[in-house]
């Protein structure tokens, strides 16, 4: 395996990528297919999913059966081996100490990044969210439409694999033929959700999920990928067959040591080294990208963590995928005499329009739910139904308060019990103990709905980040600031959320746990706690007011890309990973036929 440290690099190569995760993975593999030498600089450390992912081991085999802790906030078999809202050692600081002005900013110092602790929820953004400002007249629209990016969602999904159905609705793409995996069959509380949901009016479908729920057709599909490349579909044919389907063993956010999930170590990582063409070092913290007299990108400034020195890499190309917020800092951080404010800044707008998705969650207890006879409902690890944004008509008569939307995650079932299983139903039986106590934990076992509201965020002014002007790292490199601010675009949607999940957990015939909050700067979550944050170097068609253009390309250095999700220009009501994949994969081509025309 070419994992490679400080003193056994090459000394030149055709293209550095800093990052690891879902755009790292997806460039770094693009372009090794490509034949185009690559080096992956990534900040944390090697994970070989087939060794340490926790595939059998229950609750009761963990620490604290299970419950999370500081340094493993989602719980003790998280596959976040190295990471989360705090990370030892790297700070970062806020700007306001006021409510709703929090930004939490979770990362993942491991190879493959975020992507090895997602929800695998892969869903393609619509014509209408590249064109946002455009239907009403807010944020941005981005240079691209999805006619653009169309054909590399397709790639994307019959790379990592995707389940799911079309269903023909607004703004909710449907996939090509020979795109999607069939979707899991619904548990009984989705059923009960989507049929109690339609007397709403809210379409309740398979949601896509990167999880293979039968092999993939490794015959057909490496043409498709690598047409005239025939090395290409030979090593990802291979591949494709060392990729098992699902077993519905465990929940994917632990990993998946049978490589059915997506995970850039499960399926970005292993045919780009096998390709011959990508050398990875580990535990190198990249921080300023470094630039000669005539503005061109020549390598990257990394410190190697195991030692603490000071390292240089160069290369054609460098491409940053570090996270949003992580490729801003290295930007930000990367000054000189021709780019005082950081390069790739001359607009200004680098750091600028920081996005997350508008979040808010609520439960309830329903009674046709209780006694279900005992029966297999693991499935694919989450969710197998979904409710996409429905209400477009009536935004667009003016009949909301809020603009953009949101779609519905639910969780029902008779899941794996943990912590609290009896001892939190004081709100349903007023508290008992012994015989009767035991009677209620197996009446109410499984009889809960739960609803998350992932929704759309409208880049703003007040949401941004930036260098702080005397905090540094562990390594001394300066750290970010950040400042946040929801507007009432948001908030209101929050409100709308609890509302709607009220209403249908009442249409189910539950009682909702609490009540739903309609103060939506109460309801909705904190900035940057989804997870999902984009943007900071956004992408347009006019240098002075955005970072990249339509190829993710800095319009300031010619040979430096960001194929994370910092060039985002809004942030829609889907979640933003395949997005991410896809965009990286079409900023790779991109610098594939420069490379060869010798351009860059």
């Amino acid at each position: 395996m070419p994992f490679v440290t400080p003193r056994t690099l090459q000394k030149d190569y055709d293209v550095i990528v800093v990052g690891s995760g879902a755009g790292g993975g997806q460039t770094a593999y693009t372009l090794a297919m490509e034949g185009v030498k690559v080096l992956m600089l990534e900040a944390g450390r090697n994970y070989d999913i087939a060794a340490e992912t926790p595939m059998f081991q229950t609750y009761a085999d963990a620490p604290l059966r299970g419950a999370g802790t500081p340094d493993k906030p989602f719980g003790f078999y998280d596959a976040t081996i190295d990471g989360g809202w705090a990370v030892p050692g790297e700070p970062y600081t806020r700007a306001s100490k006021e409510d709703g002005r929090q930004f939490e900013w979770w990362r993942a110092r491991m190879l493959g990044g975020r992507t090895n602790h997602w929800g695998r929820i892969a869903l393609r953004n619509g014509p209408y969210d590249f064109k946002p400002h455009s239907r009403d007249g807010l944020g941005f629209d981005w240079p691209i439409g999805y006619e653009d990016l169309a054909p590399y969602y397709d790639k994307v999904e019959m790379l990592i694999g995707v389940y799911g159905s079309n269903e023909g609705l607004e703004n909710t793409p449907d996939s090509p033929d020979g795109c999607l995996l069939p979707p899991p069959a619904a548990r009984v509380g989705e059923r009960l959700v989507q049929q109690r949901g339609a007397t709403l009016g809210v379409p309740v479908v398979p949601i896509h999920r990167a999880v293979l729920t039968r092999p993939l057709d490794h015959k057909t599909i490496p043409a498709k990928l690598h047409p005239g490349n025939e090395r290409a579909q030979r090593i990802i044919a291979q591949d494709m067959q060392a990729r098992a389907a699902c077993f519905w063993a465990t929940p994917c956010s632990r990993g998946c040591s049978i490589r059915a999930t997506y995970q850039s170590t499960a399926v970005h990582l292993p045919p780009a080294l096998a390709s011959g063409a990508l050398d990875i070092v580990c535990n190198a913290m990249a921080y300023e990208v470094v630039t000669d007299k005539a503005g061109k990108a020549t390598g990257v400034r990394f410190v190697d963590k195991t030692n603490g020195q000071h390292e240089l890499v160069t290369g054609r190309v460098v491409v940053l995928a570090a996270s949003a917020c992580e490729s801003v800092r290295i930007l930000l951080n990367s000054k000189s005499a021709q780019f005082l404010h950081g390069v790739a800044n001359s607009s200004g707008k680098l750091g600028r329009y920081v996005m997350d998705t508008v979040g808010s969650d609520l439960g309830g207890q329903i009674p046709l739910l209780e006694n279900l006879p005992p029966h297999n409902e693991d499935g694919a690890g989450g969710s197998h139904l979904y409710a996409p944004w429905w209400l477009y008509q009536q935004q667009a008569k003016g009949q909301m308060n809020f603009a953009r939307g949101y779609h519905i995650e639910l969780g029902t079932g008779r899941r794996m019990p943990s912590m609290g299983t009896a001892a939190e139903l004081e709100w349903l039986n007023g508290g008992t103990y012994g015989r009767q106590l035991k009677a209620d934990a197996r009446r109410y076992y499984g009889s809960f709905a739960y609803f998350s509201g992932r929704g759309e965020m409208i880049p703003n002014e007040q949401s941004y980040c930036e260098i702080d002007p005397a905090v540094k790292d562990k390594w001394g490199i300066p750290v970010l600031r950040f400042h946040w601010q929801w507007s009432d675009h948001e908030t209101r949607q929050a409100a709308h959320m609890q509302k709607t999940f009220a209403e249908i957990i009442e249409a189910m015939g539950g009682k909702v746990q609490g009540k739903a909050e309609l103060d939506g700067r109460k309801a909705i979550a904190a900035g940057g706690s989804i997870i999902h944050e984009v943007g900071g170097a956004i992408m347009g068609s006019d240098p002075q007011r955005s970072v990249t253009n339509a190829f993710c390309q800095t319009w300031d250095v010619k040979n430096l890309f960001i194929t994370d999700g910092a060039p985002f220009a809004s942030n829609a009501d889907k979640n933003p990973t395949l997005t991410i994949m896809a965009l990286a994969w079409r900023a790779a081509d991109h610098i594939v036929e420069r490379l060869r025309r010798k351009e860059l």
